[in-house]
């Protein structure tokens, strides 16, 4: 892996130009809600999930470099995290998020956290 958790990974199935918008969103032990939107560009690409119920609506945004899979045909998305660690993300500010620094390095810092991939850094 590359040190980029904004980008996605070769292998993940990625089409360009392909809306993934609604698409469904699969955590390793389960289904988190469904993506509202999405951003390929290149540096910063991200996934937008509404949570729905599971934790109270609350929306999250997860970097590109979650995605271990995205199969187009099921329009399902699989991300390489736990649900409890996308629950304790940092919060997602949907009007300043494009705008701060801060919260793009702070996701940066705790998405880096070897945990998910056995201790290997992504």
């Amino acid at each position: 892996m590359t040190g980029n958790v904004w980008g996605y990974r070769e292998t993940s199935g990625r089409l360009q130009g392909v809306d993934l918008s609604g698409f469904k969103v699969e955590a390793v032990d389960g289904g988190i809600g469904k993506v509202d939107k999405h951003s390929d560009e290149a540096g910063s690409a991200y996934i937008v999930v509404d949570t729905g119920p599971w934790i109270f609506g609350k929306e999250v945004l997860l970097p590109a470099g979650t995605v271990s899979r995205i199969d187009v045909d099921e329009e399902r998305i699989y991300i390489d995290r736990t649900k409890e660690q996308i629950k304790n993300a940092p919060e997602f500010h949907r009007d300043t998020h494009l705008e701060d620094a801060g919260y793009h390095d702070e996701l940066t810092a705790y998405y880096r956290v070897g945990d998910a991939f056995g201790g290997r850094p992504l």
